[in-house]
């Protein structure tokens, strides 16, 4: 029998779809399954790990051997932060990888300022300068990040996190990444629907009727969409350039172990308090995603609300998995939503299965043969994949969403402008106008207001927080406790604050 979640508001809703999870949260699939089930997650994530390094290194003016460098620091960085985070901190099954919370401080606030020559004001640093200032600030930031876990203070702000704020929260977790979605498929439109037609039929239609498929749906389109990419290749339908050709250069000219350079592969970190600053408003939009993403994914695995321990020490081992990408010359790290998909999409939420894929990313950063085999996915297919994960994120949001009474205009004002403003917002502070605005904010508080601003889910989670705790209403009518419209079980013991005890 599969292991049933704790208590909590609306598990009642979670408990219905429990019986539908193949591997729960302690199952352990047999050991050749489990890899193979693993191997999804790497190949789900390893697009976005990928892309924040192949983005950053050319802005850095790094060449080819710094590039290769980076990409696999960042590939140990998500496996380590990956093992501590299933085996020691939220326990859930969540991969850990690049977050994209922190791009506007990497690229619009430290990459520029060690680049740009000291005589215009800037420190007039190299590509391996840029990676030892954004070590430092990450370091600072996670010390930071691992206080608030560690303290227990973001477990208690979940008494204040209704579903009336967490659902649009999630929600826009999915649909912030609209951007990787249909622009990424666009590269070449047949391979992405075909890779989308497949995710579909395989999870959706073939997955009745065999185990296989119901278990393997990513990792069967991936390889079914890369079999037909390599038959075009073969046959000169996708020549030199051509965005679906599966081309193996980057296998031919990896090494097979990195023997040096593994710890501070850019030397020691450097400090600077303007970057440090920037940083921190990155830190404070990652960890709101991950009390979603923590939601989101123990809800899938079928283990009910995450309790306010969890969420603490998630949150606190995030931080030592970014101040240890520090030390192994990466990014920081936070929970990625495509895997928390992926587990929605397979009904297999084992943790197991995710500790062995912290265990091949740590062979991927390690390995650069393994890296540059999975690097050879074409970006079509990643395209496809994109496209029907990310929807399935937001999806979940709203199931979240529907937990509190929805006949409430109340809870339809709140969760709708916080929503509306989570994708408005941001794209005011991206506009001229905006970063105009933000520009002329004194002492340097402008790059915090930027990243915050620019971040959906921080945008929606401070209005959502704030109006739902000063507006009135009932704990019943938040989501928070048994009532009209609402599934809660009635094993769940609400105390006066609104918060839920299991029984």
């Amino acid at each position: 029998m599969l292991p049933s979640g704790p208590c909590g508001p609306g598990a009642v809703g979670t408990m219905m779809s429990d019986a539908s999870v193949i591997y729960g949260l302690d199952d352990k699939p047999p050991l050749a399954r489990a890899v193979v089930l693993a191997l999804q997650h790497v190949l789900t994530m390893f697009g976005s790990t990928v892309a924040v390094p192949l983005l950053l290194a050319p802005a850095m003016g790094m060449d080819a051997a710094q590039t290769a460098i980076l990409i696999s620091s960042v590939m140990l960085c998500s496996g380590v932060a990956t093992l501590l985070q299933t085996t020691f901190g939220s326990r859930l099954p969540i991969i850990q990888g690049v977050s994209f919370s922190f791009l506007a401080a990497f690229s619009g606030v430290i990459i520029p300022a060690v680049l740009r020559p000291a005589a215009d004001g800037g420190l007039g640093g190299d590509p391996a300068d840029c990676m030892r200032y954004i070590a430092g600030a990450v370091i600072v930031g996670a010390v930071l990040e691992m206080a608030m876990g560690f303290s227990g203070l973001i477990g208690q702000l979940r008494r204040f996190l209704s579903p009336v704020v967490v659902g649009p929260v999630i929600m826009l977790i999915g649909l912030a990444l609209y951007g990787a979605g249909a622009p990424v498929a666009a590269s070449d439109w047949p391979i992405s629907l075909l890779t989308m037609g497949l995710i579909i039929a395989f999870s959706l239609v073939l997955s009745r009727r065999l185990l296989v498929f119901r278990l393997f749906p990513m990792l069967l389109a991936i390889l079914a969409a890369v079999g037909v990419c390599g038959l075009g290749t073969l046959l000169g339908w996708y020549g030199d350039g051509h965005p679906a050709q599966l081309s193996f250069t980057a296998l031919e000219n990896a090494a097979w172990l990195r023997t040096t350079g593994v710890v501070f592969p850019w030397g020691p970190p450097r400090f600077a308090t303007a970057f440090i600053i920037a940083m921190l408003a990155g830190y404070l939009a990652s960890m709101i995603e991950s009390f979603g993403d923590y939601h989101a994914c123990s809800q899938m695995a079928g283990g009910g609300d995450p309790t306010a321990e969890q969420i603490s020490r998630g949150i606190g081992f995030e931080g030592i998995g970014c101040a240890l990408t520090g030390v192994f010359g990466g990014f920081s790290s936070t929970s990625y939503s495509e895997n928390v998909g992926l587990i929605g999409l397979t009904k297999v939420g084992s943790r197991y299965v995710v500790q062995i894929a912290g265990v091949i990313l740590v062979l991927l950063g390690l390995f650069g043969k393994f890296g540059a085999v999975a690097a050879a996915i074409p970006q079509p297919v990643v395209g496809g994949i994109y496209c029907v994960m990310f929807g399935l994120i937001s999806a979940v949001g709203v199931r979240q969403f529907a937990r509190a009474d929805l006949d409430s205009d109340r809870n339809l004002l709140i969760g709708g402008f916080a929503l509306f403003m989570g994708l408005s917002v941001p794209a005011y502070f991206n506009s001229e106008t905006g970063g105009a605005m933000l520009a002329a904010v004194p002492y340097g508080l402008g790059d915090v207001f930027g990243a915050l601003g620019k971040t959906g889910m921080a945008v929606a989670a401070v209005l959502g927080i704030f109006l739902d705790n000063l507006i009135p209403g009932t704990p019943a009518e938040r989501g928070l406790a048994a009532g009209p419209g609402v599934l809660v079980p009635e094993a769940a013991d609400i105390d006066a604050a609104g918060s839920t005890k299991e029984t």
